[in-house]
């Protein structure tokens, strides 16, 4: 035997036994970072402190109360605009890489309007809660959007759907990178555009809760979206990234579409489910236009419907060169999945988004549920939604930026929420090393319990309770944060 050969015969042995390693393993990549998230309204209160504007949550749940389970609001919440402190010192103790947070657009500039003024005192909580992270050494991710926008730039202009807030979005943006930019790396320019353009636009469950033109509006919202997003990713990487050397993406909620059997009709249900959720927004960034069966059947029933033309938008080929590639990673928050059945589709009628995609949606019954009805435990899912993402486009960089489980009152041995964390992260792992898949971060949902939306402080998805009756709102950690920091410590996932 040659030396040559025998060299090669080490060198295969040696990479057979790094893969077997690495597919059964249960550590994570040296530079793979965790974190947990939060959201403005959902944590702060201080609804009308410090000069801090009116935003579209706050007029819901003050005026549509009972759009909310519990009647409540977020007016005070966890109160972390007064307590950001005890809340870094969590994060400090679960000993986190970074924390992802978002600014209230409304708390630094009150109408919305940069012409309109600053609020210097907003600015000054959020250089406060910066350098108080950049003491403990926790990086910085900040959301710019969050679902609050300000109020008066909804009743002024009509918010989302009025493409005069492309500008008024950037300006807003370049402030928050002025500003606070020289101590954050990582920015998200919106969390769940799918989420509160569907419900804020066409269900009308979410602020602003409007309905008032189903099947046109909710797509207005989106296109007006992606142009924000790609005129602020250009701004921050022609004026500030050289200086900040910061990433830039936005954020997309995916549920694993499951097809129901192995035919070739419920594959195609399943993807035209992925491309109406996910697509959506991905493939303008990524590709540069919507996807393509978007584009197809909603031109096709809006012309049956009576339309002159397409109720989905239309990108011009300037634009489509101008938000292709307006990505540095892909911010993915996964919680569950649904199986996915072919149905034909529904008649032409009244238009709505939901008939557009024509599918049927539903859980096995045999899948473990939580305090949310919409969520049930799948572990797999993040996996296959990890390796089509992958298969899809090209293998972007991925970052989990959020995952959870919800109680339906304080569990303190939250032995539920543990197995999820457990579970979940196991596929993950599964998804970087069997399926090569390029994840480098994973956030937890969340640090606190806090306000849920539409359901109010009746669902809980912390690492720590929070007690809303009590007016000092204490943090209690539960079994959930001490397995966690476990995993952050040793790097390795445990039982």
């Amino acid at each position: 035997m040659s030396s040559s050969t025998l060299v090669f015969i080490i060198t295969l042995f040696c990479f057979i036994c790094t893969t077997t390693q690495e597919a059964n393993s249960q550590i994570f990549p040296p530079n793979f970072k965790f974190g947990v998230a939060t959201a403005s309204y959902q944590i702060e209160g201080g609804c009308n402190e410090d000069g801090k504007g009116e935003n579209i949550w706050d007029r819901f749940t003050h005026t549509s109360p009972n759009k909310i389970f519990d009647h409540s609001t977020g007016d005070v919440a966890c109160d972390s605009y007064h307590k950001y402190e005890t809340d870094i010192a969590l994060l400090k103790e679960l000993g986190v890489d970074f924390y992802r947070f978002s600014i209230s657009w409304s708390r630094i500039l009150p109408t919305g309007y940069v012409d309109d003024g600053i609020n210097h005192r907003g600015v000054e909580y959020y250089n406060n809660i910066l350098n108080l992270l950049h003491q403990n050494n926790i990086e910085a991710m900040i959301t710019l959007y969050h679902w609050d926008l300000p109020q008066h730039l909804h009743e002024s202009m009509g918010g989302w759907l009025n493409e005069t807030i492309v500008d008024i979005f950037a300006k807003y943006a370049d402030l928050a990178f002025h500003f606070f930019g020289d101590r954050v790396k990582y920015w998200i320019t919106f969390n769940e555009p799918n989420n509160f353009c569907q419900n804020g636009y066409e269900t009308a469950i979410d602020a602003p809760g409007l309905a008032n033109n189903l099947g046109v509006d909710v797509y207005t919202c989106a296109h007006n979206v992606i142009k924000s997003h790609a005129a602020v990713y250009h701004m921050y990487d022609k004026t500030y990234r050289k200086l900040q050397k910061g990433k830039i993406s936005l954020i997309l909620y995916t549920k694993w579409a499951q097809s129901s059997t192995n035919t070739h009709k419920d594959f195609k249900a399943a993807e035209r489910s992925l491309q109406f959720q996910f697509g959506w927004f991905a493939n303008p960034i990524i590709k540069g236009n919507y996807p393509r069966i978007m584009i197809e059947r909603i031109r096709e029933r809006s012309i049956k419907e009576g339309f002159q033309k397409s109720r989905l938008p239309k990108f011009t080929k300037k634009e489509i060169r101008y938000i292709k590639g307006t990505f540095d990673f892909i911010g993915v928050n996964h919680y569950t999945t649904h199986m996915v059945k072919w149905i034909d589709d529904i008649p032409i009628g009244k238009p709505s988004a939901f008939k557009d995609i024509s599918v049927e949606e539903y859980f096995k019954d045999s899948w473990k549920g939580s305090g949310s009805f919409w969520l049930k435990v799948v572990p797999c899912g993040i996996r296959n939604i990890a390796k089509w993402i992958k298969n899809t486009y090209n293998n972007p960089n991925i970052i989990i930026t959020e995952n959870g489980y919800s109680d339906g009152e304080i569990i303190l041995h939250d032995f539920d929420r543990k197995n999820y964390h457990k579970n979940y992260l196991k596929y993950l792992l599964k998804a970087i090393y069997n399926d090569h898949v390029n994840i480098t971060g994973y956030t937890a949902w969340s640090l606190l319990d806090n306000f849920e939306w539409r359901e109010g402080y009746s669902e809980r998805f912390g690492l720590y309770a929070v007690n809303f009756t009590d007016s000092s709102r204490p943090r209690i950690p539960k079994d959930s944060a001490e397995y966690y920091k476990i995993i952050l410590k040793t790097r390795h996932l445990i039982s």
